[in-house]
């Protein structure tokens, strides 16, 4: 080998190391400061147990908010999936599990630019609880690690404005009607129908407020690990024109 090839390779060697070492400080800034982790180490790889436990529940939620920041602007992070993919199937550590709707505008990962197995994600149309939906929350955080619970209604929603039309149809009569009692507790001196986006609005972010209250009614076990501090229940309402999501907390 060359004297000329030699240094070529040793200078190579050198800004690979360079790299990493970049690699892992900006992953240890992720850690304390919130909103770089899953930007940046989930890019490469799935989230890890070690990384997720040092993270509290605002910088979760602080992290969520950039990544739809990012995802507003257009600039969202570069991310290998099928690395994601492979890093994750041994072992998922989810930071937090959302309740949404299955709108296919609304995809949080999406929306919140988002890696695989940095999220655990409930959806059913209205966003509305039910046991099985609280059972998977429960198994989210006492048993998977998860710190925060996150419902996330959207506007110019079918399912609320199905709820507001007393719409029936099979099934789906009996969901709308858990959407009912955030219809009557809206208070708006507008048209109170479903023609009325303002008032459609005005419903789905009551009907995120009064899920947000119900889990921690009806979830012994959420309310307990939200009172201790250990997770962080919350909602959200996404903006379908926009794309800003809006953070209660």
């Amino acid at each position: 080998m060359s004297l000329r090839s030699q240094q070529s390779l040793d200078c190579n060697c050198l800004g690979r190391r360079h790299f990493l070492k970049m690699v892992s400080a900006a992953t240890v800034v992720g850690i304390g400061g919130g909103g770089l982790l899953f930007a940046d180490s989930a890019r490469a790889d799935a989230l890890t147990k070690e990384l997720r436990d040092k993270l509290t529940p605002e910088q979760i939620i602080q992290a969520m908010k950039k990544g739809n920041s990012r995802f507003r602007s257009g600039e969202r992070k570069e991310r290998n999936y099928l690395r994601e993919q492979k890093a994750s199937a041994k072992g998922q550590y989810p930071a937090a599990t959302l309740l949404s709707c299955i709108d296919s505008r609304a995809p949080a990962e999406v929306i919140m630019d988002l890696g695989i197995g940095d999220i655990f994600n409930c959806r059913v149309a209205g966003n509305v609880r039910n046991a099985d939906i609280l059972g998977s929350m429960e198994f989210a955080c006492k048993l998977a690690g998860a710190k925060v619970v996150l419902v996330m209604g959207h506007t110019a929603c079918g399912a609320i404005k199905g709820a507001i039309d007393n719409a029936e149809l099979g099934n789906l009569t009996g969901l709308l009607a858990k959407i009912k009692p955030a219809i009557e507790a809206t208070t708006y001196s507008g048209e109170r129908s479903a023609k009325n986006y303002g008032f459609v609005d005005a419903v789905a972010r009551k009907n995120v407020e009064l899920t947000v209250a119900g889990i921690r009614k009806d979830s012994p076990i959420l309310a307990e690990l939200e009172a201790k501090g250990a997770i962080k229940i919350t909602g959200a309402m996404y903006n379908l024109e926009t794309g800003v999501v809006e953070f209660f907390a």
